[in-house]
């Protein structure tokens, strides 16, 4: 058994994170999944969420905005719409998005289409609000 994971996060933009960890926790539909060395071969659909990646008893913490992860010896391949480490994230930015997307949300004339991507905004801003508050230690307000 290895005693750490090589893990690869990639958006269509860039390759987020490429290195090794001893513990991954990834947001799957089905809740929170803990990856250690030596996990069954698995493949996970994400929602958005945090993903953290602990090494040498440091966590680094991103937020996803969906995707998937392979999880396959001691490599987990994770494919994210997007990700950001939780150092890059602009908190007020993540905030102006989040009224928007709330804004929309209540207008009365809101075609499906236009419903389901204000949708995704809220949760996108949410996601990045909490990776946000979390990296300086703190909980999380109740968006």
């Amino acid at each position: 058994m290895a005693k750490t994971l090589t893990l690869e996060m990639t958006t269509p933009e860039k390759v987020a994170l490429q290195g090794q960890a001893d513990f991954v926790v990834l947001p799957a539909f089905e809740g929170e999944m803990g990856v250690l060395p030596g996990h069954e071969a698995f493949l996970v659909q994400l929602k958005p969420g945090e993903v953290r990646v602990t090494e040498n008893g440091a966590v680094r913490r991103f937020a996803v905005s969906g995707g998937f992860a392979e999880i396959k010896d001691d490599k987990i391949a994770l494919f994210a719409e997007t990700a950001e480490m939780a150092d890059q994230i602009d908190a007020e930015r993540a905030n102006q998005a989040l009224e928007r997307a709330k804004a929309e949300l209540v207008r009365k004339d809101i075609d499906p289409l236009t419903l389901a991507a204000a949708e995704a905004s809220l949760r996108r801003a949410q996601v990045r609000i909490l990776v946000a508050e979390r990296r300086h230690g703190g909980q999380a307000k109740g968006h």
